[in-house]
């Protein structure tokens, strides 16, 4: 079996077990790391991990999450990388694990964030891209800068995102907030701050510092729903810390009974209930009652049950703080 044939094999065993058995996002990730190392698919200048021009905090977490899914395939229009993902996708899916919402096509990424003026003044990622259509002007591609004049990218069919020399990029965009480092410093530690003595007081952090979600709330929903048991299992069928129906954990891709993977679940899931709702108020009825009864009501449904819940927990997350 020839080197080419050794790689495909080795994603294709990789793809199968995303398929065949649902994981939380940033697990499913890991594999990809673990896949593309195997394979020989990390670039020469990615060292453990990193990228030795990543300078800041926020700088060397969009690089080391962009090379997690080193090896995924490319594929048109891919935004889940079980399957595959094309460059935009890709570029979505880094930033968005970071809590950094971007638009969906390269030409629409073009716009987002400030200009930056030259590849001499950019920083570790930063987006450059591309117009590499001769047929149709405007921006078609779309890669993460590295530093060193080296980027990251899901290039074209046929390969797999890998690292690569930047060329001449069109435009430099940076995504990445001023202080962003510091911002995230700030946050982690006042929330370890007020959840000192919390049981798992590092996951509700570290969840909460990734998806935009208050750690405080993270855990007071935990001491809500389970008491901070993680091996919990309700009457209905919820089980663990966060009390996930087994439908909605597998909807998730979350095992309920893993504190690290519920937590993390329970985060994204109260950050997309919170973006679709419009507060928190809200999204704790929906977690509680479900988005559907909160829709048909048009706020929060007129029961004891989700009235007192929302009032606790909002509460509990107060005294954290």
């Amino acid at each position: 079996m020839d080197g080419l044939s050794q790689v495909q094999a080795r994603i294709g065993e990789i793809q199968a077990r995303f398929m065949t058995a649902p994981r939380p996002a940033r697990a499913a990730s890991a594999d990809w790391t673990t896949a593309a190392s195997a394979a020989g698919l990390t670039g020469p200048a990615s060292v453990g991990g990193r990228y030795p021009s990543a300078g800041t905090a926020s700088e060397a977490a969009v690089v080391a999450e962009a090379q997690k899914y080193l090896g995924v395939p490319y594929l048109w229009g891919g935004t889940d990388p079980s399957r595959g993902l094309d460059c935009s996708g890709f570029t979505q899916l880094v930033f968005g694990n970071l809590g950094i919402e971007l638009p969906r096509v390269s030409a629409q990424q073009a716009t987002a964030g400030t200009a930056v003026p030259s590849l001499t003044a950019a920083r570790p990622g930063d987006l450059v891209f591309f117009d590499n259509s001769k047929e149709r002007p405007g921006i078609d591609h779309v890669g993460i800068y590295l530093g060193g004049g080296r980027m990251i990218a899901a290039p074209q069919p046929g390969e797999a995102v890998k690292e690569q020399a930047v060329g001449n990029p069109a435009v430099i965009r940076r995504v990445l907030p001023t202080g962003a480092a510091a911002s995230a410093t700030a946050t982690a530690t006042a929330a370890a701050g007020g959840l000192a003595g919390v049981p798992y007081a590092d996951l509700f952090v570290q969840a909460g510092t990734r998806h935009g979600v208050d750690p405080s709330l993270l855990a007071a929903v935990a001491q809500r729903e389970s008491g901070f048991d993680s091996r919990a299992v309700s009457p209905a069928g919820a089980q663990g810390l966060m009390q996930f129906m087994p439908a909605t954990a597998r909807g998730l891709g979350v095992d309920p009974l893993d504190p690290a993977s519920a937590v993390d679940g329970a985060a994204r899931y109260l950050g997309d209930l919170t973006r679709r709702f419009g507060s928190t108020d809200l999204a704790l009825a929906a977690y509680n009652a479900g988005p559907g009864t909160v829709s048909r009501h048009g706020g929060i449904p007129p029961y004891a049950e989700t009235q007192n819940y929302v009032r606790a927990v909002t509460r509990t997350a107060e005294a954290y703080r």
